[in-house]
């Protein structure tokens, strides 16, 4: 069996971008038929960039190669021009063919990929969703803590046992920041209001996008230790595992980070430093399936556990639901609402929700299938905006409460 040809697929995301402003797809087919999907989950460049690099690794490193390969594709890839280091463009094109490999293997075998890297452990996986409350007017309100509480509850009667919320303000291309006081006051008001929304009957992840200097993560973790969160997520940048261990150290509330980071070294390294007890890889980034098997492999020895990221597209999703079906140190899967909307809409068939869990699909490689008319209605993506954005500006302690801040962060946040 031979790869033979690849097409790329840039989806736009259409309003209000839950997932990204586009999705990055890839298909891949062999001299026997079988076609495989994968994603991308790569946002360091613009499609228009992305598109002529997904393209050199296919021609240089998949085409005329066996899919059943992956060891062979990931090594030679991790080595290109001489690197051997993690590169997060590359991986995340690794990560995303890799991804489609696995569906052909798993569509030749006839089998669900779970059944071929270890074997169903987990019958149905555990869910959370961010908060996505909206105000009287209809519009999206995420300042509200009153409002956050409300969409809480309601989330908890669909059948959650677990939200997400992120109150401490911009996340800025110069974060860490030392949060101000109204701030921290803001994020404890947020905890508490949504603890007494959801009682004992559902866990509250406490998110954050790397805002914080390691002190200032410290202070804030002790105001939030009294709601018992079930984690503290990403509290300083990814670029120093001691720094996030700073903050391990230092709170009783477990640490989850990792959507950032890519390979099973960088990942090795937080958890030798003591810098997290829940891993947060996502499946287009990280290097793909095996790598991210792997990545869980070693926090099994450390008594870790994985809560796969997903800010992306539904294929990403079904990768990881592969990984966590088979995966004994599994912990919670992170979903974009009920898998419903245009996560749904792109599928033939959307990913089946029930009452809180994901129940895994038993059909052959990754258990989905683009629907190609939506896929073609929505592509290509002509915006100028990334995946995801970050501030331009550094944290302003003075403009941090007034309305028009939280606008402008809000829209460059995209």
């Amino acid at each position: 069996m031979k790869i033979v040809s690849m097409q790329s697929h840039i989806v736009a995301v259409p309003p209000p971008y839950f997932g990204g402003m586009y999705w990055i797809f890839v298909t891949i087919k062999t001299d026997c038929g079988i076609e495989g999907v994968g994603e991308i989950y790569a946002s360091t460049f613009h499609p228009k960039a992305m598109v002529p690099m997904i393209e050199d690794v296919f021609e240089r490193l998949l085409q005329d190669h066996d899919p059943h390969h992956i060891e062979r594709f990931f090594r030679q890839a991790y080595s290109s021009g001489f690197t051997q280091r993690p590169d997060l463009s590359m991986m995340g094109i690794v990560s995303g063919f890799e991804m489609a490999c696995w569906d052909i293997i798993g569509k030749a075998a006839n089998k669900p990929v779970y059944e071929l890297i270890g074997g169903k452990v987990n019958e149905r996986l555990r869910t959370y969703t961010y908060l996505y409350p909206k105000n009287s007017k209809g519009e999206f309100d995420y300042d509200d803590p009153d409002l956050a509480a409300e969409c809480a509850a309601g989330l908890m009667k669909e059948g959650f046992t677990a939200v997400k919320f992120d109150p401490a303000g911009p996340y800025t291309s110069y974060s860490g920041h030392h949060l101000s006081l109204e701030v921290m006051d803001q994020c404890e008001e947020f905890c508490s209001k949504v603890r007494a929304a959801v009682g004992n009957k559902c866990d509250i992840l406490f998110g954050t996008h790397g805002q914080m200097t390691t002190a200032s993560a410290v202070r804030l973790a002790k105001r939030l230790e009294k709601y018992d969160p079930l984690w503290f997520e990403e509290p300083v940048p990814p670029g120093s595992s001691d720094a996030m261990a700073g903050v391990a150290g230092k709170t009783s509330i477990p640490i989850a980070t990792g959507e950032r980071l890519t390979t099973k070294y960088e990942f090795y390294d937080l958890l030798k430093s003591g810098g997290a007890s829940i891993l947060q890889m996502n499946l287009g980034r990280v290097g793909g399936i095996l790598e991210a098997k792997k990545i869980a492999a070693i926090a099994e020895v450390y008594y870790a556990q994985i809560a796969p990221h997903l800010y992306n597209g539904p294929v990403g999703a079904a990768a990881s639901i592969q990984l966590g079906t088979a995966t004994p140190n599994f912990l919670i899967q992170e979903s974009i609402g009920q898998w419903d909307g245009f996560h749904g809409e792109i599928l033939k068939k959307k990913i089946q929700w029930e009452d809180g869990f994901i129940i895994p699909s038993t059909e052959p490689g990754l258990g989905v299938e683009l629907n190609m008319e939506v896929v073609k209605a929505n592509s290509p993506y002509t915006g100028s905006k990334m995946h995801i954005s970050m501030d331009p500006k550094p944290f302003d302690v003075k403009m941090q409460s007034s309305d028009a801040w939280k606008k402008r962060w809000r829209e460059e946040s995209k």
